[in-house]
């Protein structure tokens, strides 16, 4: 029975060695099967890290948020005969990305599973923001409904009160400057808000401040990857 490796990839631009340790990359490198969100996007990130490497000689395979039970059994059987290698667009694997289901079968079937270091841009944004990382939670994309989003964050605001609880989420890019727009209209003026954009790039932007403060600019969000944090 192989390893099922949980592997990390890049959050966007910027030198590899700054964001994988030598030895993940290294790791990675000798993995010959990958259950992949892209295969494409998975083949430039392998030649990011070694233009070396034989890409014909690798085996890649579909694990998306639309894979059936047939595709996941088939992962499994390649599981069963040499190590697997799990790799989502960015960031890391199970965390707001395919990888937990098939996780939960391998070790279902007594494999290990075995997850590498590296950037997971909702754990980064907690660590920058300033608010507390004893209680947090990720509640992934709001609704698209806007009087239903309006509603979720205050939600959101209430229990982060409440519970001296920060919370965490994410929007579509194109959707950030509208998000933003209504977070300073509807929060309360003494909320503070963490805006995290472009984690681990050169263009790498985080900045906390209350929505009042907020009120006052207008950040460069529009089809940029961000993290927003909240915390009444």
């Amino acid at each position: 029975m192989g390893k099922l490796y949980l592997l990390p990839n890049m959050l966007g631009d910027g030198p590899v060695e700054n964001v994988l340790p030598a030895g993940v990359v290294e790791r990675i490198k000798g993995i010959r099967v990958f259950a992949t969100e892209n295969a494409k996007n998975t083949r430039r990130f392998l030649k990011r890290l070694d233009r070396e490497i034989a890409i014909d000689g690798l085996t890649f395979l579909d694990l998306n948020e639309h894979s059936d039970e047939r595709e996941v059994e088939a992962i499994l059987s390649y599981l069963e005969k040499e190590d697997v290698g799990v790799i989502s667009e960015a960031g890391c694997p199970g965390i707001a990305d395919p990888g937990a289901e098939l996780a939960a079968l391998a070790h279902r079937r007594g494999a290990e599973v075995v997850p590498l270091v590296g950037p997971s841009s909702i754990l980064l944004a907690l660590m920058a923001s300033g608010s507390t990382g004893q209680r947090f939670s990720f509640n992934g994309y709001l609704p698209v409904n806007r009087a239903e989003r309006t509603r979720t964050l205050r939600a959101f605001e209430r229990q982060s009160a409440a519970e001296d609880r920060t919370q965490i989420f994410i929007e579509t890019p194109y959707r950030n400057t509208q998000l933003f727009e209504e977070m300073t209209a509807t929060l309360q003026s003494t909320t503070r808000l963490t805006i995290a954009r472009d984690i681990t790039t050169p263009e790498e932007w985080i900045r906390t401040k209350t929505i009042k403060e907020w009120r006052n600019e207008k950040p460069d969000l529009h089809k940029r990857p961000a993290i927003f944090v909240l915390h009444a």
